[in-house]
């Protein structure tokens, strides 16, 4: 009899389990039905529905099954509309994108009359101390040559003036600013250029000289920073964006970034990479990685070298347009060195940019010292703009994930081939060879604010290679446009593996954060001249609502 008891009991036990287990199974919070649900997992699933619960997803299947598991559930019909896991750009600038919403937006100018005139009306209305300004191109103008601070000097002749390029590789600044950045005819920086004409200068600095003046500019105030930062987040999530990862922020920027993320007030989840000046890597080193839900500090970011528009980026052989000229790396082999051995110590991934031939060679190089051909660390190479079939195989030979913006490829092909030449601009913006190379761990960003923040747009210039005007033809180096579902998995699941994060994200698959968008077209199927024109009907990150088109 005591033997039957036991038993009755430990089956009584045995039942609430069971009926407690299957109760569990059966809650959650929403589903949404009657979708064209693009899982993003490895085999490139479709679904039509899913169930969320405390913020993950709990099931994906057919509508049917779904809505029966779930009778519970709060119900969003989809009405056939297409779903994708929120899209994550892999390399951008968010919270310089957010710090350029105080600043006079010189994107898209036509001229150095235009950047004139919109500095002009700026000026009435600036709240800081400083003139600042970025997005200008000297590229786009009748006049594709660098302008000088001549005109700056004589209507702004007190107050400084830092007008950075599209690229961030270089800027304008009046004599003043030169002035309290101890610059003049004499200064010499390594990794850097002023540029002079007779002697005198110009006002134009680039790189490492352009951070001289960079590090004087005083700090904007702290409310006008939440406010530009949550104004960026809203553009953001209204192109689809949930991840961002942000390139080289230091240790203030990151815990302003924290502090509106624990307030609830930034909902976007980022990744951030940390800059290299010193107290930030002395810090993190110290205190070791950052993980939370909304924020992961586990990487450093670094420069080789400069951009191919400012004929920054470090090339093997002389620029094709500038004789004599090959670019410059910004640091030693032995800074790289010693970095890379602070990163393995720490455990810290890297990530260091590098566009030309010449500096990703080096940073191959110095990778290929430190780690073996097995490893599992995930450095990256951001950019890889310029890169011959050599080093790409390297790539793949040591597990580098490659990093790259194809809409720098779109940009940029108006005037590529004069920096580069016929011959070696075959070996650029090789974005469908670098996949190849490294298995499909291929990350896409756009290098926002130097490119617009929109993922549609990074799509259409990775499967499209052409402006939105349909230019060139056939694309441009169209041999190495991407697969429309290779895009796709390198917006999502392959850019959370070059985060560490695609257990938690990158798919609408089972235990992962609900985060993902709803698109009024499907951008697989759809004819190439209707992708630019898609919407973003709705975004969600952690299941909740954060953006809606109505």
């Amino acid at each position: 009899m005591i033997h039957f008891k036991k038993h009755f009991f430990l089956a009584g036990i045995f039942s609430m389990l069971f009926l407690n287990s299957c109760s569990f199974k059966r809650h959650a919070d929403k589903v949404f039905y009657n979708g064209n649900v693009y899982v993003s997992d490895n085999n490139f699933s479709v679904a039509e529905a899913f169930a969320v619960y405390k913020g993950k997803i709990k099931e994906v299947g057919s509508s049917s099954d779904v809505l029966d598991d779930f009778p519970d559930a709060e119900k969003i019909d989809l009405k056939g509309a297409t779903v994708f896991p929120g899209f994550i750009d892999a390399h951008c600038h968010f919270y310089g994108y957010a710090s350029d919403q105080l600043k006079c937006d010189l994107y898209r100018t036509i001229s150095f009359d235009d950047v004139i005139s919109r500095l002009t009306g700026y000026s009435s209305t600036n709240r800081f101390s400083w003139i600042l300004g970025r997005g200008w191109d000297q590229n786009d103008w009748a006049v594709k040559e660098f302008p000088t601070n001549n005109l700056l000097d004589s209507l702004f002749p007190e107050i400084p003036v830092f007008l950075m390029r599209i690229d961030g590789h270089a800027a304008l600044c009046n004599s003043k600013a030169l002035e309290l950045a101890g610059i003049n005819e004499t200064t010499q920086i390594d990794g850097g250029e002023i540029i002079k004409e007779g002697g005198k200068l110009t006002g134009i600095v680039i790189d490492n000289a352009l951070d001289r003046v960079k590090a004087i500019i005083p700090p904007f105030p702290a409310n006008l920073v939440e406010e530009a930062i949550l104004k960026a987040q809203e553009q953001c999530l209204s192109v689809g964006l949930t991840t961002l990862d942000d390139a080289g922020l230091g240790k203030d920027s990151i815990q302003t970034l924290i502090k509106l993320q624990n307030s609830g007030k930034l909902k976007m989840r980022i990744y951030a990479m940390l800059s290299e000046d010193p107290a930030t890597l002395n810090y993190y080193f110290e205190h070791g990685p950052y993980k939370s839900d909304r924020m992961n500090v586990r990487s450093i970011k670094s420069y080789a070298d400069g951009s191919l528009g400012s004929r920054g980026a470090c090339l093997k052989q002389e620029y094709n347009d500038q004789k004599g000229h090959y670019g410059f790396m910004l640091h030693t082999q032995k800074y790289f060195n010693t970095l890379a051995a602070e990163a393995l110590q720490h455990e810290f991934q890297l990530c260091i940019h590098a566009i030309g031939d010449s500096a990703c060679k080096e940073i191959l190089n110095v990778y290929s010292n430190h780690l073996s051909s097995d490893n599992r660390r995930r450095w990256r190479i951001e950019h890889c703009q310029v890169m011959d079939q050599k080093e790409r195989k390297k790539m793949g030979t040591y597990s580098i994930i490659p990093s790259v913006q194809p809409t720098h490829a779109t940009s940029d092909m108006y005037w590529a081939e004069e920096r580069l030449g016929k011959e070696r601009i075959n070996n650029a913006y090789a974005y469908s060879s670098l996949n190849k190379e490294c298995e499909g761990t291929l990350a896409l960003g756009t290098d926002f604010p130097v490119e617009n923040i929109s993922p549609i747009n990074t799509f259409y210039a990775a499967v499209v290679r052409k402006d939105a005007n349909g230019y060139p033809k056939d694309g441009f180096l169209a041999s190495e446009k991407l697969k429309r579902n290779e895009a796709i998995k390198a917006m999502t699941l392959y850019a959370a593996y070059a985060n560490f994060e695609d257990e938690e994200k990158g798919s609408i698959e089972e235990d992962k954060f609900a985060d993902f968008i709803v698109l009024d077209r499907d951008l697989i199927k759809i004819k190439e001249d209707e992708i630019l024109s898609t919407k973003v009907l709705a975004t969600y990150i952690n299941g909740e609502l954060v953006y809606s088109a109505k």
